[in-house]
């Protein structure tokens, strides 16, 4: 499972999504765009929005924490 956060540091989202993520036992790549300029550009270029978080989960992109859909993807 490939799992990718794009976050800022106080956005409530994003942690609730990186505490989701643990709380399922499961690893993920966090990208903080508000240091890293290259990780914003790339969250732009994949989901078309400057919205965090931005996630990742083996290609298929969620804007927002979206935990229905996060399950969903979890699935498959």
């Amino acid at each position: 499972m490939d799992i990718k956060i794009y976050s800022t540091p106080t956005c409530p989202y994003c942690k609730l999504a990186k505490q989701y993520f643990s709380s399922k036992g499961l690893s993920y790549e966090d990208f903080d765009i508000s240091a890293n300029h290259q990780a914003m550009e790339e969250m732009v270029k994949l989901s078309g929005q400057m919205g965090v978080p931005t996630i990742v989960i083996n290609g298929q992109i969620i804007v927002g924490f979206d935990k229905a859909r996060i399950e969903e993807l979890l699935v498959k």
